[in-house]
């Protein structure tokens, strides 16, 4: 059962109505339910009950210190890519023994930093990195633990922002050059090898290329087995999609089953990374229509959030479904829902079939992964509230921000600079 469904004609989040929560705590404003956090979670720990594993949840999607309080109660780990991250999820308190560091640019400072934490592993992802991981743990009097983030070249087929393991992306090291990097490491005095690490994209619809890299990442565990590296733990990344529109999104159990089967006689601890399966049908964006603006060809409805709260509509050209939360009766005309920004980019969705009235509410659905985490204040907006609700209850997790703090950490030129 959805945490989003209409009662008596009004849509609620769990138990809350929206008409409430945007009286209380004003629009635009996200809204999260505990419920489906803890449900989307719970799907991935039921189906590897019994097996050593750790689901590191991909702070990026969301990074709200009260989402990752929820999954951090239920046992997750994390997934981090700055120090930033690092920071939060320790303040949201999180295991340090239960967090991964991955992404490419990891600097010396926050490498000092989780070595000093002392995190999980870090999933190395070039030769440079490798060595200054080497001299940072070196001159802290550490030993780091690593794994190898392996492009295994496969085609995830999602949109090419979101691919992550062919030749052609930025991430992890070629799968050609992997196992003399594994050599390598293992003569670094200050590493410890402790597992390996694949990751191919976001919003994948389809299990077969999650079994097809694992495939290839297998052929090379044998390999350095071979060669007298054993390894620990195998990182299978995240990447599991959800429904946005009309997609049939695999179960979790349709996504590990193949895999799970794959690894039985393996004697390897299973990480996972995902994200977006558990953030993104977990919240929505509640937004106000201020104007209806007809046109000769096009109809326009004017809203108060924006490109600068969303971004994915016009970074991907991504669908959100976009509900009334209070439908009308009469006839729908298509609309196009777009923000007060000054770009012909800034739209939540084009050509909606809605019966629509100044002043209604509007919820723009799935909006729970990488939609605050990547928003910004462009035109100088402040960042909408965050609201997350358990029950009959909602709460304030994020305040909204003034326009004064938008500007608290500048300054103007001195009188006498001209």
């Amino acid at each position: 059962m959805s945490a989003f469904a209409g009662r008596n004609g009004v849509l609620h989040a769990e138990s809350v109505p929206l008409p409430d929560i945007a009286a209380r705590f004003g629009t635009p404003c996200w809204v999260y339910s505990r419920r489906a956090l803890e449900t989307a979670l719970d799907e991935f720990q039921q189906e590897l009950r019994g097996i050593d594993s750790l689901v590191c949840y991909a702070v990026k999607a969301n990074s709200n210190i009260a989402v990752l309080d929820v999954l951090a109660r239920r046992g997750a780990g994390f997934d981090i890519v700055s120090a930033g991250e690092l920071k939060r999820v320790l303040a949201a308190g999180a295991d340090p023994r239960q967090i991964v560091f991955s992404g490419v640019g990891k600097t010396a400072a926050e490498m000092e930093l989780a070595l000093t934490i002392g995190i999980l592993c870090f999933n190395v992802e070039s030769a440079g990195e490798l060595e200054r991981l080497n001299a940072v743990a070196g001159k802290l009097g550490r030993t780091a633990p690593i794994s190898l983030r392996v492009n295994p070249d496969v085609d995830a087929r999602t949109h090419p922002y979101v691919s992550t393991g062919l030749k052609e992306n930025k991430f992890g090291v070629a799968y050609e050059d992997a196992l003399a990097l594994y050599r390598q490491a293992a003569r670094l005095a200050n590493l410890e090898i402790s597992g390996i690490d694949c990751h191919i994209g976001s919003q994948l619809l389809d299990p077969a290329p999650f079994s097809e890299a694992l495939d290839k990442v297998l052929v090379l565990v044998d390999q350095l087995a071979a060669d007298g590296i054993v390894l620990h733990h195998i990182d299978l990344g995240g990447g599991l999609g959800i429904r946005y529109r009309d997609e049939e999104a695999p179960t979790v159990k349709a996504y590990l089953l193949p895999m799970l089967a794959k690894l039985k006689q393996r004697h390897l601890r299973i990480l996972l990374e995902p994200g977006r399966r558990l953030v993104g049908n977990a919240g929505l964006l509640l937004t106000r229509v201020e104007y209806l603006k007809p046109g000769a060809v096009k109809n326009f409805a004017i809203v108060d959030a924006a490109m600068n709260d969303l971004a994915r509509p016009a970074l991907y050209g991504s669908w959100h479904d976009i509900v009334p939360v209070v439908p009308r009766q009469g006839a729908a005309l298509p609309w196009d829902i777009v923000g007060p920004v000054c770009e012909s980019g800034d739209f939540l969705g084009r050509g909606r079939e809605l019966v629509l009235a100044a002043g209604d509410l509007l919820a723009v659905m799935s909006a729970g992964a990488y939609s605050m985490a990547m928003s910004s204040n462009y035109n100088s907006r402040p960042r909408a509230a965050e609201v997350m609700v358990d029950g009959t209850e909602a709460y304030l997790v994020r305040r909204r921000e003034t326009a004064e703090e938008l500007y608290a950490l500048e300054q103007r030129l001195p009188a006498d600079a001209g």
